[in-house]
């Protein structure tokens, strides 16, 4: 287990005695937003709440649900006296906020009110009414007319836009516009886009070619509905020089999910006024103003998607931006996906040639309430902050879950949930009386978002005392961070209990204080599934692995890989921690997890094994010990220390797996015959011994394994060993090494590209100035690495080189998130873990440079 860390030192207990007693007499145990408890009520409001309608006419209304976590909107239902003459409704159903039209009927129902009513889909008995009174066909009384600008100046072929906001006008019949002018008619007094609007719709007016004598042309917008109100608008068409203008884009960087829509803003020096014209390479530009327009991005993916916005003053004047369009669907999951092979082939902003000093580099932080062990997890397109939006979750040792927005700049919190209830608090390395896990105690493990619901599973590790402590599971709705399935649900000694004589008797059972959970959740089968090892090896504790039904968090299975002491072997233990890996899921939802030090006995204890385990229900389906683990125990040189297994599948040949551990011994087995045990041999496809300690899950691309070990005491390089796939075998000299070195604990690298073959660029984190297993070390900046894929001995950038890209300080065994233009890194923040800092833990942005 991570006990091996301690060769480095101790901080002396005295100092750390009398540090905790400082810092728990200044910590907080209440919640930020909930505790935890149940959804708040749904809620329905309907606007406007009266209206008067005329024979004949429409009006629109909108259903506001608030607490609808599904988004399942209402029903729309009408009433009045007189059968058959209510009107109709343009929708009998709608989402919380689209507007439905109701159009009165031809004549008038007495008594002339009618009742439109909206009930929400996912609470019945919970509605919304207004009342409509039906008026006759005579103008409505108070009818007024405003423009969005009564004065313009627009340079001749220029443009500009008018907005008339009509009241009093219950039909929205909105508006005509007329053009007039002392010396000019029709055309030579320019153009308009539209001859009507409804009120609050932009129109565009277009100057002529020539400008008339006097240059003063009239703009008038009258009232449909009273024929008698209207507003003007006096335009000066200028004949001055568009010398000298300039145009740049707000955002001329980065990428875009497909389908999605985003403000673009284009400014123009020198114009008078007159604006831009928009132009695309892909996908939909609309103008909304002068300089600002909405862009829809293409639905197929690619790079290179160029947007322009020219100068209408002087069209040899124009800015374009660049972006890029991904399909990603997320990184919802420890290292990408289920394979936890680590790669984003959905990559289509960040390339070799641009991510590189002077282009690429830190854009902006997100500040957390504490360390980021968890891996950031990325979700595009998520109805959150009134729009939709890509966001990023973050999981904090002091049991926070923060949402982001994964694009705004400053950074944008949508909301914060501290899971701790009242009375409790998160817990503290001094309780398990060790520090490899320093100093706070609370969501170790990555979180997991199941895709078809969008609820974050996340296990929290709380305290009333220095011995009685929880584990609780939550299901947290992304939208609000509200509970959802039931949650939480207290994990005990009384729902995860196995048979088994490691503890002196028949029974085990889970004990919340000494139980670390420190791999990364999955989801297969519609199960959350939940591992856990040991802090530092310290008093009694399993290799557990727990199914939670992610419908309503009901425990589905439990499994205990050691249930059977052995003779002569360091008792029952078998922890399963994976430097914070998480299990590995096979197409055929089987589960795959490498397992540390403990018994073996291939029928109920599985310690120093790669498992592969069936699911909903977790049976052992087959395994691979090696030869040696018996030694591997006793020297504390235990397998489970690699993350989960990365899987892959051959062409022609073997189903693969592939796993490291702490003798430096790099395994690949047949995930369909994985070898069991022998005692003299080991039945794998193949094996060697890397040149580097495995503290980390390796990442596999274009058929080849990077892998960045470590040498305790001394710093190491990340290796890249090729695939030969005519031979089903690795080359076991590596093809390339970083020059950059990795302290302990390495990296667990992560690979972005444009497809499976081109654009690869190995991401890894240098985190050896974690600040904790170093006696009094302070913590220190971790360091973001960008290597060709195809060479890591050729380094891209780093975020050492300038000072402004800096990252937080380091947290050991984090892994960066890379998505749609930009790479996100877990850190501390400024806290150097010995007392000093303000920002005790940070998401750190890093892409293109505007």
């Amino acid at each position: 287990m991570e006990r091996a860390q301690r060769q480095r030192g101790r901080r002396t207990m005295c100092v750390v005695a009398a540090f905790f007693v400082t810092f728990v007499a200044g910590c907080g145990g209440s919640s930020t937003t909930s505790g935890g408890g149940g959804s708040p009520p749904i809620g329905v409001t309907v606007t406007p709440v009266t209206a008067t309608v005329v024979v004949g006419k429409t009006q629109m209304f909108t259903a506001t649900v608030s607490n609808d976590s599904a988004n399942k909107g209402v029903t729309w239902a009408l009433s009045c006296a007189t059968a058959n003459g209510c009107g109709s409704v343009s929708a009998t159903s709608s989402a919380s906020g689209t507007a439905v039209t109701y159009a009165a009927p031809a004549t008038t129902p007495n008594p002339a009110t009618v009742t439109i009513a909206a009930t929400s889909v996912s609470d019945g008995t919970k509605s919304a009414s207004a009342t409509i009174t039906i008026g006759s066909s005579a103008p409505p009384a108070g009818v007024s007319v405003t423009l969005s600008q009564t004065t313009a100046t627009v340079a001749v072929n220029a443009t500009t836009t008018f907005t008339a906001t009509v009241t009093g006008d219950p039909s929205n019949e909105g508006v005509t516009w007329t053009l007039a002018g002392a010396e000019c008619g029709g055309a030579t007094c320019g153009g308009l886009s539209a001859a009507t609007s409804a009120s609050g719709t932009p129109i565009v007016y277009t100057a002529p070619g020539v400008a008339p004598s006097p240059p003063i042309v009239t703009l008038t917008a009258t009232s449909v509905a009273d024929t008698t109100k209207s507003a003007i608008a006096m335009i000066t068409i200028s004949t001055a020089s568009a010398g000298g203008v300039s145009v740049t884009i707000s955002s001329s960087v980065g990428g875009f999910v497909v389908g999605q829509v985003a403000t673009l803003t284009a400014t123009v020096t020198n114009d008078t006024g007159a604006g831009v014209t928009w132009t695309a390479s892909s996908g939909t530009v609309t103008p909304v103003t002068a300089t600002t327009a909405k862009f829809t991005a293409p639905n197929s993916p690619g790079s290179g998607i160029t947007v322009t916005a020219t100068s209408k003053a002087d069209t040899t004047k124009s800015a374009t931006a660049t972006f890029g369009i991904t399909d990603l669907l997320g990184v919802t999951t420890y290292h990408n996906d289920g394979s936890r092979d680590g790669v984003n082939n959905q990559e289509y902003v960040l390339t070799t040639s641009n991510v590189k000093s002077g282009t690429f580099g830190k854009l902006f932080s997100c500040a957390a309430d504490g360390a980021l062990f968890a891996q950031p997890l990325w979700v595009p397109n998520v109805n959150i902050g009134g729009g939709v939006h890509n966001v990023i979750v973050a999981a904090t040792m002091r049991d926070s879950v923060f949402v982001f927005d994964a694009d705004a700049n400053p950074c944008v919190t949508y909301w914060h949930q501290t899971l701790i209830p009242t009375g409790e608090t998160y817990g503290n390395w001094n309780d398990v009386g060790n520090d490899d896990i320093y100093p706070d105690i609370g969501i170790l493990g990555t979180p997991v978002i199941d895709p078809s619901t969008n609820n974050i599973f996340v296990v929290t590790k709380t305290k009333t005392n220095a011995t009685t402590y929880h584990q609780r599971i939550h299901a947290l709705g992304m939208a609000t961070g509200a509970e959802a399935s039931g949650g939480p649900v207290d994990i005990t000694a009384t729902n995860v209990t196995s048979t088994g004589n490691c503890e002196g008797g028949s029974t085990m059972v889970f004990d919340p204080l000494w139980e670390n959970q420190r791999p990364g959740l999955a989801i297969a089968n519609g199960v959350v599934y939940v591992a856990w090892a040991s802090h530092g090896d310290t008093a009694v504790w399993h290799g557990w692995v727990v199914g939670f039904n992610t419908s309503n968090l009901n425990i589905s299975s439990v499994w205990n890989d050691t249930l059977i002491a052995v003779s002569g072997e360091i008792g029952c233990r078998g922890g399963i921690w994976m430097s914070g890996g998480a299990p590995a899921v096979d197409k055929d939802n089987n589960l795959y997890v490498l397992t540390g030090n403990g018994a073996f006995d291939g029928v109920g204890s599985f310690g120093d094994s790669f498992v592969k385990l069936t699911t909903p229900v977790l049976n052992v389906s087959d395994y691979f010990t090696p030869f040696n683990e018996n030694t591997m125990q006793s020297t504390d040189a235990d397998l489970g220390s690699s993350g989960t297994s990365v899987l892959f599948d051959q062409t022609a040949g073997p189903s693969l797996m592939i796993g490291g551990s702490k003798n430096g011994v790099i395994y690949v087995v047949d995930r369909a015959n994985m070898g069991h045990h022998n005692t003299t041999t080991d039945m794998v496809v193949q094996e060697w011994t890397a040149d580097g300690k495995s503290f980390s899950t390796p990442a596999f691309w274009n058929n080849t394994l990077y892998y960045f070990g470590i040498q305790f005491g001394t710093s190491h390089q990340g290796e890249m060993f090729p695939f030969d796939t005519g031979m089903g075998m690795f080359t076991t000299t590596p093809s390339a090494s970083t020059t950059s070195l990795f302290r302990f604990t390495g990296a667990t690298p992560s690979i972005s590209a444009s497809s499976p073959t081109t654009d690869g660029i190995v991401w890894a984190l240098e985190t050896g100035s974690h600040g904790t297993d170093h006696g009094a070390a302070l913590a220190g900046p971790a360091v973001l690495h960008a290597f060709d894929a195809t060479n890591i001995g050729t380094e891209l950038w780093n975020s050492s080189t300038v000072p402004s890209d800096a990252a937080g300080n380091a947290v050991k065994f984090t892994v960066p998130t890379i998505a749609n233009g930009k790479v996100y890194v877990p850190t501390r923040g400024n806290d150097d873990t010995e007392g000093g800092g303000t920002i005790f833990g940070e998401v750190d942005v890093y892409g293109l440079i505007p």
